[in-house]
Formats: C-alpha cells, sequence, structure tokens
C-alpha cells in the first residue's frame, strides 16, 4: 500500500512539474516561435500557389500585323516580302522568354519546379518555332537546292534547337537569345534594298513543304490526344505500298493509350503548339497572299486558322477532364482532337492546291 502510495505521488510530481514547464514563461516563448514558424510557412506555400497560378496564365495572342509594324518601326525598316513570317517567329520565341515567370521549363526551384502546364505549352510551341526556323534556312530563304544558305539564319536554326530544359550554362536562354539575335539581323538584311545577301522566296513549293511538316505535327498531337481514352487501333503503317517493308515486326492491331499522368501534358503541348502556329499561318496569309490568290487557296487557308483558334478557348475546368468518349463527362483531350484533326485535313487540300498548276 504505501509502494503504491508512493507511486502515485512520484506521478502526480512528475505531472506537475511537466505541466509547469508547459507554461513556464521561456516554454510559451519557444511554443510562440514554433506557431510563428508553421505560420510562416504556410504564408509561403500559400504565395508560391499563387506565383505559379499567375505563371501558368497562357500569353494572349498578338496581332500579326501590328507586331511587324511595330517592329519595324522602331528600326526604321519597311515591311517586304518575309517580314511578317520572320517577325511572327521572333515575337513567339521572345514570348517564350518574356511572359509572366520567364521561361519556365528549366527553372529548378519552386513554384516553377512543380509546373507541368505551362513547360509542356511552351514545348509545344517552341517545336512549331523549330520547324519554321529550319524552313526558313533550307527552303524560304534560298531560291534552289544549289544555292548557299543565309548565315544568319544557319545560326538560328541550330541554336532553337538547343536542349530545352538546360539551366546551367549554357542555359537555354542564353542560346535562345543568340538566335533571335542572329533572327534579328537577318530581318534587318531582308528589309533593306542594299543588302542582296538575305532574301525570303515567297513560292508555292516552300510553302508547300513547309505545310508538309506542319500536317504530319498535327497528325501526331491528334493520334496522341485520342489516346487519352485507351483505343486499339488497325496498325496502317505499311498500307499503301504492297512493296513496303519495316525494320521489325509489329502487330496487326495495336492497343494505344496515354498514361494517366501524362493526359494534361499532351493536352497541353496541342495548346502550346497550336497557338504559335495560329501566328505563323496568318503571316503565311500576308507573305505567300500573291501565290494564295492565284492558286484560289487563300479561303483554305483561312478555315485552317478558323478550326485552330478553336483550340484557344477558355478550360471551364481547374484540370483536364478525361471522360469517356460518350460518358457523363467531358473529354477535353478527344475535342481538342477533333479541331486538330480537321485542321490537319485542311492542310492536306491546301497542299493538294498548291501543287497544282
Amino acid at each position: 500500500m504505501r509502494d503504491s502510495f508512493g507511486r502515485l505521488a512520484n506521478d502526480a510530481t512528475s505531472l506537475i512539474s511537466r505541466v509547469a514547464r508547459l507554461y513556464h514563461p521561456q516554454t510559451l516563448r519557444e511554443k510562440g516561435w514554433i506557431w510563428g514558424g508553421g505560420l510562416g510557412v504556410v504564408t509561403l506555400i500559400l504565395m508560391l500557389y499563387l506565383v505559379g497560378v499567375y505563371w501558368s496564365i497562357v500569353p494572349e495572342p498578338f496581332d500579326v500585323r501590328d507586331k511587324t509594324r511595330a517592329t519595324l518601326a522602331e528600326t526604321n525598316l519597311e515591311p517586304v516580302t518575309g517580314s511578317y513570317t520572320t517577325i511572327a517567329l521572333l515575337i513567339v520565341m521572345e514570348t517564350l522568354l518574356e511572359k509572366p515567370g520567364g521561361y519556365l521549363s528549366n527553372d529548378i526551384m519552386p513554384p516553377s519546379v512543380f509546373l507541368d502546364n505551362i513547360p509542356n505549352w511552351e514545348f509545344g510551341a517552341l517545336t512549331q518555332a523549330r520547324d519554321l526556323a529550319r524552313s526558313l534556312r533550307n527552303d524560304m530563304s534560298r531560291s534552289q537546292s544549289q544555292s548557299l544558305e543565309n548565315e544568319d539564319l544557319a545560326i538560328t536554326e541550330p541554336q532553337f534547337n538547343y536542349s530545352n530544359d538546360s539551366w546551367i550554362f549554357p542555359s537555354t536562354e542564353g542560346e535562345y537569345n543568340q538566335g533571335m539575335e542572329a533572327l534579328k539581323r537577318y530581318l534587318s538584311s531582308l528589309s533593306r534594298q542594299a543588302e542582296m545577301s538575305a532574301q525570303f522566296f515567297a513560292r508555292a513549293d516552300n510553302l508547300r513543304d513547309w505545310l508538309a511538316i506542319v500536317e504530319k505535327r498535327l497528325g501526331s498531337l491528334s493520334q496522341r490526344l485520342s489516346a487519352s481514352v485507351g483505343q486499339e487501333r488497325i496498325n496502317t503503317d505499311l498500307a499503301g505500298d504492297p512493296n513496303a517493308a519495316q525494320s521489325t515486326t509489329t502487330s496487326d492491331h495495336v492497343t494505344v493509350q496515354t498514361p494517366w499522368l501524362e493526359i494534361d501534358d499532351v493536352f497541353y503541348e496541342a495548346r502550346g503548339s497550336t497557338w504559335a502556329l495560329i501566328h505563323f499561318l496568318h503571316a503565311v496569309e500576308i507573305d505567300f497572299q500573291a501565290i494564295l490568290k492565284k492558286k484560289n487557296a487563300l479561303v483554305s487557308l483561312r478555315q485552317i486558322i478558323r478550326e485552330l483558334e478553336a483550340t484557344q478557348g477558355p478550360i471551364s475546368s481547374p484540370v483536364v477532364l478525361n471522360g469517356s468518349g460518350l460518358g457523363i463527362f467531358a473529354n477535353y483531350s478527344l475535342v481538342m482532337a477533333s479541331y486538330i484533326s480537321r485542321a490537319n485535313a485542311a492542310v492536306i487540300d491546301l497542299r493538294n492546291l498548291l501543287s497544282q498548276g
């Protein structure tokens, strides 16, 4: 009994001592620092979240005519054939680097490191810019296959193809800026009548070759978007040529489905790609207007632009919905694929028009 009372007294004394320490002034001050630190962490997280939301806002489209006039006015240059296409490419690249938050694909600090939608949007727009830069270097700036390439475009094209996610020296932004400086030199030479080294040839074959690249890009995006829901497709890799062969044997039926965590990545890549392409097509409409009118293809080009502009509509959901094709919930990827498929079909028709005499 005495031992029980002894243990009880010891326990009571220990409890009183713990309570006294808990409410000791020094302990209360320490507890205040803990609460203050916790509040600071919550505030920091909230601020990073709001900054991330702001940085994830997709840039507004720009007017190619207005941007071209303003850019040329800054350097006292006059618009010539090729000015609109060149400046559209330049402004798209400037937008990637100078939009809110800057270029985010290579950031390794929060909140950028936690963002994936806008970096995929950047990659989509960058892909279209790379394709146009390659076409400028190899086709639009050269009169024929044996002619010399432009020295500035020979710098621009590889610079734009530098790794899109390099954050250490040399940084992606630094390499792209070098490519943009070379593109500005080409634009300056192009717009001066005394300069003969820089040219832009608005010919049907040049436009048709670039549209062939666009056609493949849009076709690939359409297929990837459609794979947001699992599909079993017929393998058409060798269709149309009885003598065609391939490296390895594949099944006659192919099952494709985009992984769940990559659905929004493909969606935003498609949004970025079509955003850039809309501006390039507006520029092409001006620079190639004479040949488009001659081929009676101007309306066809405008229809492509209209289909692609539908891909830039506002998104009503905070997440990319991925319902089944005919289910209760919407499937944003399938809607995007529908717009891109129709644009792709119109690109094929336009290329056929341009190939006719």
